[in-house]
């Protein structure tokens, strides 16, 4: 057992209660605890690393991509917009090492790989990463949520 305040694992997330920045109210957070960050981390670096480089961009962005999406999907519904572009960053680091290494190419001419900005993509497939995926947070629902009691007759019969 273990206070909120200090926050505790629970499937994957760390349920943890904290202030809200700029304010002094308190409110409990869900975020991916780091063991499932590491996790993910760790999965990109096995796709990303020598032994993989006989594949095409295409393949490798591909497979990229249902790995994030999936995982980002799992922990959507809590505060996960930082873990997010902190998985993305790792991913895009590890992609750029990924075609430094196939094409043997300084990082100045990373950019040939890329479409808009700084987003690597091949054909039609692009590198979307983790924060394409929306955050859809719980939301209060209050007397909105339906009830299958008839309140009237119920007050009544008590």
């Amino acid at each position: 057992m273990v206070h909120i305040d200090d926050g505790f694992d629970f499937l994957g997330h760390h349920i943890r209660r904290q202030r809200k920045r700029g304010t002094n109210k308190r409110y409990v957070y869900t975020r991916p605890s780091k063991k499932a960050v590491q996790a993910v981390k760790d999965r990109i670096s096995q796709r990303t690393y020598r032994n993989t480089q006989n594949q095409s961009l295409t393949q490798l962005l591909t497979g990229l991509n249902q790995t994030l999406r999936g995982w980002a999907y799992y922990f959507r519904h809590g505060s996960a917009k930082r873990t997010f572009n902190a998985v993305d960053h790792h991913t895009w680091h590890r992609v750029a090492i990924w075609l430094r290494r196939k094409h043997s190419i300084p990082s100045s001419q990373l950019k040939r790989f890329c479409d808009q900005g700084w987003r690597f993509a091949d054909g039609d497939t692009a590198f979307l990463g983790a924060s394409s995926v929306m955050i859809e947070r719980y939301r209060y629902r209050g007397a909105r949520i339906p009830t299958p009691w008839n309140i009237d007759s119920a007050a009544g019969t008590g």
